[in-house]
């Protein structure tokens, strides 16, 4: 297995990353978030709704999972650290150790900006549903990249219509549950603090940017304007969620001011692929080449999962992977990181 040289050691490490230059790229993260929050603000103030957190799904709730995966994370890594025979009392001394109080403050002042940006991204998401939506030109887009075709019925064509559905499907729902796990792993896996906050940055940044690209082209994607090219799949849970998006588009729409006026569809950029395209990142960011292989396989299968399915265009797919590849340029500069870690057999 791959393992990470600790340039520093448990007891040194606080107060060499609590100097000014170390807390220079908190502040930095904190500053971005700060000015993608005052444009969320800015938005609300347009649109005249306030920000929602419909059940505690985007914030609230997703505080109390990652402070559970957090958790989870430190107690494996202690326990593998350990090694057998099993020795609560050596795994809680190494746990004391890395876990002090300084670098676990500043473990969640990162996971707090992570998940501040997560609300703005999904309320700016919302609000961003009230403009018409320009499906046409990505439609005409494709299928002048597939010389006349659409992508879509390709992939239908010549994987089938009715297993490969449903391995898609599965392919593409495995999505939510990695995503909440990386995160908060990225930064209790990490050995050294600063390169959890160049992840936990470029995971903002590709939040961010998404943004960005869904208010630069708003769409709903093919499963809505191009239904026909789907009409051929088994019925799937997918197609329930697919009408519950467009029953809060229309809602959002009828009545932006109600209460449980909320929702979540859009298709340019892929955020399916650039979120996961990230996540590979991580991987590479920590030189784990075994590992950052599996998830670009991943990777790849998500972005003939969303075609497939008819959540998104293939330009929206290259644009994922465009805004992941900015976001891990944007993100160490951002907190003032220079180098991966030093990978050693």
């Amino acid at each position: 297995m791959d393992q990470l040289i600790a340039p520093e050691s448990p007891s040194t490490s606080v107060p060499s990353e609590a100097s000014s230059r170390w807390l220079s790229g908190p502040l930095r993260l904190w500053a971005v978030v700060a000015l993608f929050t005052a444009l969320g603000v800015a938005r609300s103030l347009q649109v005249g709704v306030p920000f929602r957190d419909p059940g505690g799904a985007y914030f609230v709730g997703r505080l109390e999972l990652t402070a559970a995966i957090f958790a989870g994370c430190v107690l494996a890594e202690a326990v593998l650290r350990a090694g057998l025979p099993l020795s609560p009392s050596r795994t809680w001394r190494l746990i004391r150790e890395k876990w002090t109080p300084a670098r676990l403050a500043w473990s969640w002042v990162a996971l707090l900006a992570y998940h501040v940006t997560y609300l703005v991204y999904h309320n700016l998401k919302s609000w961003n549903d009230l403009r018409d939506p320009h499906d046409q030109w990505l439609l005409d887009v494709d299928r002048a990249l597939f010389f006349g075709h659409s992508p879509a019925v390709l992939l239908h064509d010549l994987l089938g219509e009715h297993a490969a559905a449903w391995t898609l499907f599965v392919w593409y729902e495995t999505f939510p549950t990695l995503v909440v796990i990386a995160f908060p792993a990225c930064v209790a896996l990490a050995t050294r603090l600063k390169d959890a906050y160049a992840c936990i940055a470029a995971f903002v940044w590709v939040w961010m940017l998404g943004t960005g690209t869904y208010y630069l082209i708003p769409t709903l994607g093919p499963f809505h304007s191009a239904p026909q090219e789907f009409a051929g799949l088994p019925h799937m849970p997918i197609q329930d969620t697919q009408a519950r998006y467009m029953q809060q588009w229309d809602n959002l729409r009828a009545a932006p001011h109600a209460d449980d006026a909320f929702a979540q569809v859009a298709a340019f950029a892929s955020l399916h692929v650039g979120v996961a395209a990230v996540i590979m990142g991580v991987l590479w960011w920590h030189r784990l080449r075994l590992a950052t292989a599996v998830m670009a396989v991943f990777v790849a299968g998500t972005m003939v999962a969303t075609v497939y399915l008819g959540w998104h265009f293939f330009v929206d797919d290259l644009a994922g992977l465009a805004i992941a590849a900015l976001a891990w340029t944007l993100g160490p500069l951002t907190v003032g990181v220079r180098r991966r870690p030093v990978r050693v057999s």
